[in-house]
C-alpha cells in the first residue's frame, strides 16, 4: 500500500503540475550532468559499445513507467518472423526479485525470478527470450544457443554498451513526456530532444505529430484455468466485476470495461506486483479480471472465476510501409545468417 501510495504522488508530480517538482530540481541538474558526461564517455571510446555479428534493434522509452512497449515488442517479434527472420528477444526483467545473472525464459518460468513481462513475451511468441542486466552478456548467450539471426532488446534505449541497428521508442500518448523534467523532478530518463535521433518513434494508442499511432484491441476474456475457454467481455455487461491491475496505468484498461457497461470494482496494485492468493480473495463470487500481464504471476492459484483480456496492436498502412523501409535501408544491410 506504501509503494502505491508513492507512486500515486510520483505521477500526480510528474503529470500533474504538483509544486513538489521543484524541490527535486537540483537533483534533475545533476542527473542531467551524468548523461551527459556517460554518452561522452561512450562517444569517445572510454566506455565500449559492443557489438554483435546479427541486426539488433532497440525498442525502449523517454519516460519512466508504461508505453505499450511489451504488446509492441511481440508485435515486432512475430511480425519479423512471419518476414522469414529468426529472432529473439533480450528482456529487461524488469520486476524480476533475484535476477543476477542471464536467464533463460519459458512460457512457464517463474515471474519473480525473469519478470512478469519477459514470461508474457516467451508465452505469446514461442521464441528465444533471454533476461540480464547486461544486454551485451544476454545477446551473446541468445547467438551462441540458438539459431537466433537478429536480436530485438526490450527497454535498451539507454543501455549504450549493446550496438544497435535501430532504435525505436515508444511514448505514452496521453501522458506525453509528464513536465518536461528528467528524473526524480519528472519522468524523464533523457532529454526530450534525444527523441529526433532514434529511427522510429510510436504513440500508444493517441496519435502525436512525428510518431506512428499504435491502437491497442482488446480480445475477448480467456479463462486463468482452461485457456482454451473465452468468452466476450459483453458477457459480463450490468454485472459486478472485480478488476485486478498491478499495470502502470490502469486507467485504460478501466474505461474500457466501463465501455462495456461493466460495473467494475477496481483493486489497483503497484506495476510488477508479486500477487499472492490473499491479493484475489473477496467475499463475493463476482467474476476477477485482470491483464495478461497479471495473469502470469496468478495462474498458480487460479479458480474457475478469474479471467485475464488479452491485447493485441494494430497499425496503419503508412507505418508498414516506414517500417519496412527502415528494415530493408538499416537491416538488411548487415548479414544475416
Amino acid at each position: 500500500m506504501q509503494k502505491l501510495l508513492f507512486n500515486n504522488l510520483i505521477n500526480r508530480i510528474w503529470y500533474s503540475n504538483h509544486p513538489a517538482y521543484i524541490l527535486l530540481i537540483p537533483f534533475s541538474l545533476i542527473y542531467r550532468l551524468f548523461i551527459k558526461v556517460r554518452k561522452l564517455l561512450y562517444q569517445y571510446g572510454v566506455f565500449t559499445i559492443n557489438h554483435v555479428p546479427v541486426p539488433v534493434i532497440i525498442v525502449g522509452n523517454f519516460t519512466v513507467g508504461g508505453t505499450g512497449k511489451t504488446p509492441f515488442v511481440i508485435w515486432l517479434a512475430e511480425y519479423l518472423a512471419e518476414q522469414g527472420y529468426k529472432p529473439g528477444i533480450i528482456a529487461s526483467g524488469y520486476g524480476a526479485k533475484k535476477l543476477s545473472t542471464i536467464q533463460k525464459v519459458t512460457s512457464n518460468s517463474n515471474p519473480e525470478y525473469v519478470g512478469d513481462e519477459s514470461v508474457l513475451i516467451a508465452r505469446r511468441t514461442g521464441l528465444p527470450v533471454v533476461v540480464s542486466p547486461d544486454r551485451y552478456k544476454s545477446a551473446r548467450q541468445l547467438l551462441e544457443f540458438t539459431d537466433c539471426n537478429m536480436l530485438i532488446c526490450d527497454d535498451g534505449l539507454q543501455h549504450l554498451a549493446l550496438g544497435r541497428n535501430l532504435e525505436i521508442a515508444m511514448i505514452d500518448g496521453d501522458r506525453k513526456f509528464g513536465n518536461n523534467w528528467l528524473l526524480p523532478a519528472g519522468p524523464l530518463r533523457e532529454p526530450s530532444n534525444r527523441a529526433s535521433t532514434v529511427d522510429l518513434m510510436i504513440s500508444n494508442n493517441t496519435g502525436l505529430i512525428n510518431a506512428h499511432q499504435m491502437l491497442i484491441e482488446y480480445c475477448e476474456l480467456k479463462s486463468l484455468t482452461d485457456e482454451s475457454k473465452s468468452i466476450s467481455v459483453e458477457s459480463f455487461k450490468y454485472k459486478q466485476v472485480h478488476v485486478i491491475s498491478g499495470i502502470a496505468n490502469p486507467d485504460r484498461l478501466h474505461n474500457y470495461l466501463v465501455s462495456k457497461g461493466v460495473k467494475i470494482i477496481p483493486h489497483i496494485f503497484p506495476d510488477h506486483h508479486s500477487f499472492i492468493s490473499a491479493d484475489l480473495k473477496f467475499d463475493d463470487d463476482f467474476p476477477i479480471v485482470m491483464t495478461e500481464k497479471d495473469a502470469v504471476k496468478c495462474f498458480k492459484f487460479s479458480n474457475d472465476n478469474m479471467w485475464y483480456l488479452p491485447i493485441q496492436v494494430a497499425f496503419d498502412d503508412v507505418f508498414y510501409q516506414h517500417i519496412n523501409t527502415l528494415i530493408r535501408d538499416k537491416i538488411n544491410g548487415q548479414k544475416i545468417t
